[in-house]
Order: C-alpha cells, then sequence, then structure tokens
C-alpha cells in the first residue's frame, strides 16, 4: 500500500513539474509537443502503421475469431471437454 501511495506521488510530482517547470522556452511536455509534430516523426509514424498494418488487421480477425469461437452456442455441455474438475467419492 505504502509502495502504490510513493508511486503516485511521484508520478503525481513529474506530471506537475513537466506541465509548469520551464526547460528553456518550453515545459518538458511542450518539447514532446513540438518533437512529436516534426516531420521525421510523422514518417516514423507512416512508416509503422504501413508495416504493422497488416499484422494488427490479422491480430484483429484472430480475436474476433476466437471471441466468436468461445461464444457460440454449438458446443454441447454434457460432453465433459470443459475445464471444470469431476467429483471423486468420499472414502469412508
Amino acid at each position: 500500500m505504502i509502495r502504490l501511495i510513493v508511486f503516485l506521488a511521484l508520478a503525481a510530482g513529474l506530471a506537475y513539474c513537466g506541465a509548469t517547470v520551464k526547460l528553456g522556452k518550453r515545459t518538458l511536455f511542450g518539447h514532446v509537443r513540438a518533437i512529436w509534430a516534426t516531420e521525421e516523426v510523422q514518417d516514423l509514424k507512416e512508416g509503422v502503421k504501413d508495416n504493422v498494418g497488416p499484422t494488427v488487421d490479422r491480430v484483429k480477425k484472430g480475436v474476433k475469431k476466437g471471441y466468436e469461437a468461445a461464444t457460440s452456442d454449438d458446443t454441447s455441455e454434457g460432453s465433459g471437454s470443459g475445464s471444470g474438475s469431476q467429483a471423486t467419492p468420499a472414502h469412508p
């Protein structure tokens, strides 16, 4: 519990300092925003989107098929293929 409080205090301190303390002309978040808006980073984002796009589509299709398989009603409940455990008789 104390770890969580310390972590939250550090995160809040970083957020406060990043938004208010000037580092030259800009704050930390202002520098990050300026870097993110450069042409080089935009080219990098487009390149990643082009290269990873097909993989993301395949993962989305796989997740959709898995969800459909998990929620389909055409599996019989009494087939014994469930993940539950069988009850064993008590020995006197």
